[in-house]
Parts: structure tokens; sequence; C-alpha cells
């Protein structure tokens, strides 16, 4: 089918609050009128969506955002014989009361409108790991039966699978007669390109065995980076179904509940690295500003206000966590041993601590960026974006140094030399997060509704209780295999 015909179904694509992709289809009939369908929107049941309404005020409106729609062929859509119109929709309460303040996409359509009024743009890039296995194993939950209830991930590149097995943790660059997953990220990388308009970058076997991945592409602003990291996440997940494999974006799939800090049973995780910058942007549009860079600065060519910026996010971090790192999960990935970070300090080029300010290019103001390595692909892209813009943004207001750079490998430091230098570490885990973030959330009222937190903490504490304590492997895979 030619991309020029007129498909006969639409897809609207929309997020819940936890940041699952969801979609409603209609059909197109003799009296339909795609312009009425941006005008007038959508009706649907805003009480099944997690997050959004009660069943006492559930009806709520999808507004298609036409600068987001796409005409999808078959062959990248997986449904045979159909294309769609796909579009990102925002969200509306009903009876014309204006916009959701629930609404993943309206908190970043909020950070964005806030940063235009101060004459700023800020460009987000985000690096989003994964795994693509060949099947996952779970078994009955119900089955008291410890061995029976472990989850199996079965991938060609284990020992005893494949022919050519990879190591533990040096999967980083596989060369081509190790990497079975190269195909793969081609035909996705083509995809986000013909159909999205999304310019894929670098794209990797990373380090982790049994299939881990990373493709990178383009930063773009605030909620476009957003809707990228949906997408993208959405065609991984469509095309490793087509070659029967199934994608998995767990922070920590692969680990050893029974000793997390060993190379037995464990290995890296997968993380949603993101970078940041902050531009001056006049109302013409013209002379754009990189205010993170400054060439007189000797150590990494970084101002003063991104020196506070950073400073923003260390102070805010435990409570950020709740947003970039959101899941039981999560904290299993941010464990010593395997390049999750841990400790909250920055420097540059420094991969062992939150931020880091990369220094590949001197000299170039294009490119002038900070680092934040906490977040993970489980987290709601909207939020946990807005969430750091917004702890920056507290740390220029309030002038927030972020202390001296630590040039050390954190990881190879003592308790003692930690405390010395004055090393805090992340959150040990979601409820630990969450208590910060009831404790720490003004920075966020910038773009964040007091509803939207409270509901966000309901759920995640609602979580925490469904996983429980103890051996949770099985009750993390069921909950987590399709975050």
């Amino acid at each position: 089918m030619s991309k020029n015909e007129d498909p006969k179904f639409i897809q609207i694509r929309y997020t819940d609050v936890p940041g699952r992709f969801l979609a409603k289809y209609i059909a197109k009939n003799k009296e339909f009128d795609i312009e009425n369908l941006y005008k007038y929107g959508i009706g649907f049941d805003g009480s099944s969506v997690r997050g959004f309404a009660d069943i006492n005020e559930s009806d709520l409106m999808l507004f298609p955002d036409k600068l987001t729609s796409t005409i999808i062929t078959e062959n990248a859509l997986m449904i045979p014989g159909y294309s769609v119109l796909s579009v990102i929709a925002n969200v509306h309460r009903g009876f014309g009361q204006g916009r959701l303040s629930k609404d993943p996409r309206y908190v970043s359509r909020c950070m964005e409108e806030h940063l235009k009024q101060k004459g700023l743009l800020c460009q987000i890039g985000a690096e989003v790991e994964c795994f693509i296995f060949d099947d996952i194993g779970l078994k009955d939950v119900k089955n008291n039966d410890r061995d029976n209830e472990e989850p199996k991930v079965i991938s060609i590149e284990q020992y005893g699978t494949g022919k050519y097995p990879i190591r533990t943790k040096e999967g980083y660059d596989a060369p081509p007669f190790q990497d079975s997953l190269s195909a793969l990220r081609f035909e996705v990388s083509e995809i986000l390109s013909r159909y999205y308009d999304i310019a894929v970058t670098n794209l990797m076997h990373e380090v982790a065995s049994n299939g881990q991945i990373e493709i990178n592409f383009k930063h773009s602003t605030l909620t476009r980076s957003a809707d990228n990291v949906q997408i993208y996440k959405d065609v991984v997940r469509n095309v490793s179904k087509q070659h029967n494999r199934v994608s998995n974006f767990m922070p920590k799939p692969i680990f050893n509940e029974e000793d997390l800090r060993s190379t037995n049973g464990n290995d890296n995780g997968s993380g949603m690295h993101t970078s940041i910058s902050l531009w001056e942007q006049p109302n013409n549009n013209n002379g754009k500003t990189n205010t993170f860079y400054d060439e007189n600065d000797d150590y990494a060519e970084i101002s003063q206000i991104a020196r506070y910026f950073i400073g923003g996010i260390l102070d805010h971090a435990s409570s950020l966590a709740a947003f970039v790192t959101p899941t039981v999960n999560s904290y299993y990935r941010l464990i010593p041993g395997f390049e999750a970070p841990i400790y909250v300090a920055w420097a540059r080029g420094n991969r062992s601590t939150v931020i880091r300010v990369p220094v590949d290019e001197k000299s170039n103001y294009k490119t002038k960026r900070i680092e934040f390595r906490a977040p993970d692909p489980s987290a709601n892209p909207y939020l946990a974006f807005s969430a750091i813009v917004a702890a920056g943004l507290d740390g220029i207001k309030n002038k927030m140094e972020p202390g001296n750079p630590i040039d050390k490998n954190v990881y190879k430091m003592s308790d003692f030399e930690r405390s010395n230098f004055g090393i805090k570490s992340l959150p040990s885990n979601l409820d630990e997060s969450l208590e910060a973030l009831k404790s720490d959330s003004e920075y966020l009222k910038v773009c964040f509704h007091n509803d939207l937190i409270d509901t966000y903490l309901l759920l995640k504490e609602e979580e925490i209780a469904q996983i429980g304590k103890g051996n949770t492997k099985v009750k993390q895979f069921m909950y987590y295999y399709d975050v």
C-alpha cells in the first residue's frame, strides 16, 4: 500500500499516568471528516485508564495533535493487510472543561510554556536501552513451588543456547558473528525514520548479554522527545513480535534475587540516560544561545547556569527518583558493580556519578549538555523529563551550587572517602523515593498539579503492595514485563 493512500482506520495514541502508551481505533466512513476529529475530538472512558478519572467523572475527550499525524503501512504497523493514520492526542475533560491536569502530555506542555515565558527552550535527548529476548517463560503466579515460579529469559546469546554466546557484561559493540540483533535494529531504525520522521543516530549492542540494545535518536523539544520515546518503545515491541521475539524494558530483568551484587545470575540493567541543554530563544527565534556553554571554563566548558541546574538536580535527586526510577524493579538496577548511577555527584566524563558532563568535543556550543544517568526506561517520559527540568530550574532560581566535581571512580571509593566528599546515594527502594517526593514536591508545582502528584503516589503505593516483599521476581516480571 502506498503511503499516499487514504487509510480507512485511525489510531489515536495517548499515555496513562504510569506511562503506558495506549491506542484507540476509529473507522472512517463516507461522512467522516478528519478535520472534525481534530476540532471536536472523540470521547472515551477515563475511569478505565490508570490515574485519569473516577467512575463518577469518567467522560473524557481525546483531541489529536495534528502535528504528530503520520500514515503507517502494514509492514510497520504489524497488522497484515491494513494501514492507519496514527496520531498522538491530548486529553481533555468532558463538557468543554479544558485539559486534564493528570494527562502526562499536559505536564510537559506546561513545562514548555513555562520555559517559553522565560525566553527559554529545553532540548532533551534520551538513550533508551532494552533487552530483546527470544522468549520469557512466566509460570503461574499462584504456584507455590519456587523452582516453577522462577521466570526464565531465553536468548540465543546465552551459554547453552546459541553458537556464539556473549559473556556477562561483555556485549558492548559485539562483533557481527555474536550480535544476534543487527537486522532488528536496522529495521527499527528504518521504521522510525520513514514513518515517524525520527532521525536515528547510533544503534548498538549494549553491555549486557542476552540481547541488550540501544538505539539513539536526535534530541528535540521536551514533549517531542517524550513522544519519540513512546513511539520508539512501541516500534521495538512490534518489530520484536514480528520476529517472534519479545522486547523487555524492565530496568533489571536479569538478576539473582539471592545475591544482587555477584556476577552469578546478574547482568547490567537498562537505563534511559537523559541529556539536557537549555537555550535562550528570543521571540524572533534567531540567535539562540546555549546557556550551558562557557568557552572560558577550563574544566568542562560549562556555565554557572549549568552548574546551578546540576545543583538543582542533585538537591532534588531523592524525590526525582520517584519519577525517573519509578518501579520496584528500578532499584535492582541501582546496585554497585553494574555501571548503574548510584551516587549523587557530578563530574566531566565520569560515568560513576549520577550526572556526567560530556567532553567528547571541545569548543562546540551546539553539543554542550549535561547527562542525567539515573532515569530508566520504565519511567513515563513526559513526567520524568518535566520533573528533571523543574529540578534544574529550581537550582537556577535558588543558585544551588553542585559542589566540587568528583573526578575519581566513585565505585572504588570507600564509604569513608565518599562521606568525606559529601557524596550521598540515591534511594535504595521505591518506598524511600515516594517518601522523599511527599516532603519535596514544591519545585514541581510549575507543571505538576497536586492532584497528579497525589494520584501518582497512590498508584505507586498500590504497585508496591501488589508486588510485596521477599522473593518477588515472578511478580516483578508479571507486573513489568510490558512496562
